[in-house]
C-alpha cells in the first residue's frame, strides 16, 4: 500500500511543491514548525533514512541543504534547522526548518493547520530563493 508521501508525489494529495526531480520532491509541510517548514521525500519508499542508498541519501542531503540555503535569503533567518525524526510517516522525509533559535525546532510549536495560500505564498519564496 503506497505511503501518504508516496500519493502526495503522485498527485492523488494536493501538495505545495518546492522542487521536484527523478530521484526526490520537497514540499511544504501542513503542521510546519515554522514559516517556511519544507519536507524533502525520496520518491523510493523507503522507511527510515538509515536504509538509505547511500547515492541517494547524499542526494537528499545535497537538496536539502539547497532548500536550507533558499530559505535564509527569503525568510532572513540565521539557520537552517534539519530534523529527520521519522515517526510521522513510515516514508523517510528530512525537516527543513527556518529557525532563529533552538526553540524554533520544537514539534509542540507545530501548527494544527495553515491556510493554503500562506503554504503556496511561502512555497513560492522558497523556489524564488532557490533558483536564485
Amino acid at each position: 500500500m503506497p505511503t501518504l508521501f508516496t500519493k502526495i508525489i503522485n498527485g492523488q494529495i494536493p501538495a505545495k511543491f518546492v522542487y521536484r526531480d527523478d530521484q526526490c520532491v520537497a514540499f511544504m509541510s501542513i503542521n510546519p514548525i515554522t514559516t517556511g517548514h519544507a519536507l524533502v521525500v525520496p520518491i523510493l519508499e523507503v522507511d527510515q533514512w538509515t536504509d538509505l542508498p547511500v547515492d541517494l541519501s547524499q542526494h537528499l542531503f545535497q537538496i536539502a541543504t539547497s532548500i536550507g540555503n533558499a530559505q535564509k535569503r527569503a525568510f532572513g533567518c540565521k539557520r537552517a534547522g534539519l530534523i529527520i525524526a521519522g515517526f510521522e510517516v513510515n516514508h523517510c522525509h528530512l525537516h527543513v526548518i527556518p529557525t532563529n533559535s533552538i526553540d524554533d525546532l520544537s514539534f509542540a510549536n507545530a501548527a494544527d493547520h495553515v491556510d493554503g495560500q500562506l503554504l503556496q505564498e511561502t512555497s513560492d519564496m522558497i523556489a524564488r530563493h532557490l533558483h536564485a
